[in-house]
């Protein structure tokens, strides 16, 4: 779960044979009101369009999903807004060598690499750094023009 910023706000990792619905509740149990006083709306995918989500939200919840679909004329590849902040998180993750594989035999193991992650990626905001790999190829030399 990710703010509007991209910015994470709760991890957690299963296995691939959970459904995004089924697994919402695990996810959205980190938030507390107490924590997040202003949260009142979250955008989610049509996977979250799932009555035992809705029941859990109803008895556990103070807030909203939204699903978030795309438009029924469209064709092709399309940006639907809000949706893209989750897969621009994704993309970040990705920058990191460690999410390259799972070399973690533990879901917490996987989900502390991702806070670790993402408390690198918040502290380089924070310090006004912009990530730039260096060169490290030697570049040809330039021949002197005859």
């Amino acid at each position: 779960m990710v703010d509007t910023l991209g910015l994470l706000l709760a991890v957690v990792v299963t296995g691939a044979h959970v459904d995004d619905g089924t697994g919402a509740p695990r996810v959205l149990g980190k938030l507390s009101r107490e924590s997040f006083p202003r949260l009142e709306k979250l955008w989610a995918d049509h996977k979250y369009r799932n009555h035992s989500l809705n029941d859990w939200i109803s008895e556990h919840g103070w807030y909203v999903i939204e699903v978030v679909s795309r438009p029924p004329d469209s064709e092709g590849f399309r940006v639907i807004k809000w949706r893209w902040v989750v897969e621009r998180t994704f993309a970040w993750l990705g920058r990191c060598r460690i999410h390259s594989r799972d070399y973690e035999r533990r879901t917490d193991s996987s989900e502390a690499q991702v806070q670790i992650s993402m408390i690198q990626l918040m502290l380089r905001r924070l310090a006004g750094e912009k990530y730039a790999a260096p060169f490290r190829y030697p570049r040809p030399e330039k021949k002197a023009a005859a």
